[in-house]
């Protein structure tokens, strides 16, 4: 595990230093806002169309204040008109919009707009403006309370998951690392090669309608993780002779010749389909889901998955392979397993420089700032939940 760095701690006092400052923005514009003349209610309407008109006369000024172009001034009143008529009787600032729509008429074809009557249009929409730009700071403020929550929270994990590694660092090494765990390791490695072993045998030897089946009760076992046969491969070999095969002389067969084929099935075709098909899963088949893990797992979980194994492996596997199983079973309900388990966990999983930092302390020197920088982040999440 990498340890925190100055720039890990830089980077939680910042996003909490900015979640703070954005807080305070918000209820100061929310303040601002709340005190005004327009309901907070409507403000998200008034600044749909105040942005609309403005867009309205920033397209039109340049054609609408030459005076050679009135089709530019027609349009650019047809559009202005269109655009005040959607808005509701009520809209907030109504007299503004009013205001700002005579200081763009003309008073007839001898008379043209120019510069200073937009800028008049825009003065009289100022009040609005002004609304508008602290209801969309405002919004803008809360987006980016948003994002900051975010980080924060995506640090927060980091956090969690930084404590249970650097835990999960101090119970390992708070293991006895002078604990026999070859008491362990013998019985298992043994049973990992018999049954490897055993099971090739097994795959070589059965039929392939036999060994399907077996695979398909073994799928159901929640501690043996066989996938099941796919449904078409399994009813293929219970329906078809080829079933008597055993599964590396199908693999053979499916890379015959059609023709070469026939001389050994009665359906050709029908063979490779559902062979060829679930080649890969045929391959694949081994004895690894009935192996026992190194370092093994609780006495608990071993003990049931011990007892799910047995009566798969006594199907086909040596006495002497079962044998062993149920001595590594019975490990499981010795006093010193946990010890012994928790020795070989620790040898197989702390490296070098993790034990160098537990000797040193620097591991739980890390572990308390984790933590306390975690209690800092929590807090200000809990203060700043949007």
């Amino acid at each position: 595990m990498t340890p925190s760095t100055d720039t890990d701690v830089d980077a939680d006092s910042e996003v909490i230093d900015e979640l703070r400052r954005v807080e305070k923005r918000i209820e100061t514009l929310r303040s601002e806002l709340e005190n005004g003349d327009i309901p907070t209610g409507r403000l998200e309407e008034l600044a749909e169309i105040y942005r609309s008109v403005e867009t309205v006369l920033d397209r039109w000024e340049e054609r609408a204040t030459d005076w050679d172009d009135f089709q530019g001034y027609v349009e650019f009143r047809d559009d202005l008109a269109e655009t005040l008529e959607a808005a509701p009787e009520d809209v907030p600032e109504r007299d503004a919009f009013l205001e700002a729509d005579e200081h763009v008429k003309t008073s007839g074809v001898s008379t043209s707009l120019d510069e200073s009557d937009f800028d008049a249009a825009r003065a009289a929409l100022e009040p609005v403006r002004s609304a508008v730009e602290t209801y969309e700071a405002l919004e803008s403020a809360r987006e980016e309370r948003g994002k900051l929550y975010r980080r924060a929270r995506r640090r927060a994990t980091d956090l969690r998951d930084r404590i249970d590694a650097l835990e999960r660092i101090e119970a390992l090494g708070e293991a006895d690392l002078d604990a026999p765990t070859e008491r362990l390791r013998e019985p298992i490695a043994t049973y990992n090669e018999s049954i490897r072993d055993d099971f090739e045998a097994f795959r070589r030897e059965t039929p392939a309608r036999e060994l399907l089946s077996f695979l398909r009760k073994a799928a159901r076992t929640p501690f043996v993780e066989y996938e099941p046969p796919p449904e078409e491969l399994f009813e293929y070999v219970h329906t078809q002779p080829a079933g008597e095969r055993t599964i590396d002389e199908l693999l053979e067969y499916a890379e015959y010749s059609s023709s070469k084929l026939s001389h050994y099935v009665e359906d050709a075709d029908l063979l490779k389909r559902r062979i060829a098909t679930n080649r890969t899963y045929l391959e694949r088949l081994s004895a690894d889901p009935l192996r026992i893990e190194w370092p093994p797992r609780t006495d608990d979980v071993l003990w049931f998955r011990t007892r799910e194994l047995l009566p798969l492996v006594e199907r086909f596997a040596e006495e002497s392979t079962v044998e062993t199983l149920r001595e590594v079973r019975s490990l499981t309900r010795s006093s010193e397993y946990e010890r012994l388990r928790r020795a070989a966990e620790s040898a197989a999983e702390l490296t070098d420089d993790e034990r160098r930092r537990l000797e040193s302390g620097a591991i739980g020197a890390e572990l308390s700032a984790a933590r306390e920088k975690l209690d800092r982040l929590e807090g200000a999440l809990d203060e700043h939940d949007p």
